[in-house]
């Protein structure tokens, strides 16, 4: 996917994403920011969208967020200002390609239903892996693939579609768990109907 398709997409999405697939993933991403809360310290959440996952973030951590595309910034900085978010240090706009972060600058990275969007996900988690400090978490929801069933067919009749939809159907579990400097610690299925999977990793 191209970061102008991306761009494209989530312009179209911004006004409405919070009612349609930020409801459907909203359970994921709360339990997701249960797990980095379980650990104070700095988080980069890349992705952060309108802001969804921000107001569920403890007092203690110090958040920084991006996001590609302008128009979701907007939403989620109108989001930190309302509620007063104090955990929030920053809202960036960014490529998560190419993060503008020292080594070793976060103690955790949370990937909330992104890593599926952005263009070459190879690099983003190998720019996630860079900027985590040994040890540190990445914490991640989305949706993965299916191999057999229904769901797995819907998914490839889907798949041609991911430039306009703006994510891809078929995303593989795999690309994330074979990161080299990545280790799995945990994976478990979420809702709606197990179609989201949560997974925690470590940097090696």
């Amino acid at each position: 996917m191209r970061p102008e398709n991306v761009e494209t997409a989530y312009r179209r999405w911004a006004p409405i994403y919070d009612r349609t697939f930020g409801a459907v993933t909203q359970t994921a991403r709360r339990r997701a920011v249960a797990v980095l809360n379980e650990r104070p310290g700095r988080v980069l959440e890349v992705g952060c969208g309108t802001g969804l996952a921000l107001p569920f973030y403890a007092e203690g951590q110090r958040v920084t967020g991006i996001d590609f595309s302008a128009d979701m910034l907007v939403k989620a900085k109108a989001r930190v200002a309302n509620h007063r978010l104090g955990a929030v240090e920053a809202l960036l706009r960014m490529d998560a390609r190419q993060l503008d972060f020292a080594d070793a600058s976060f103690d955790q990275v949370a990937a909330m239903h992104v890593l599926s969007v952005v263009p070459e996900p190879s690099r983003v988690l190998s720019e996630i892996v860079r900027v985590l400090r040994p040890g540190g978490r990445l914490v991640v929801s989305n949706h993965f693939r299916r191999e057999r069933g229904a769901q797995a067919l819907a998914e490839r009749l889907l798949a041609p579609f991911s430039e306009t939809v703006g994510w891809h159907s078929d995303f593989a579990f795999e690309a994330v768990a074979e990161t080299p400097g990545l280790v799995v610690e945990r994976r478990q299925r979420m809702p709606p109907l197990g179609a989201m999977t949560l997974a925690v990793l470590k940097r090696a």
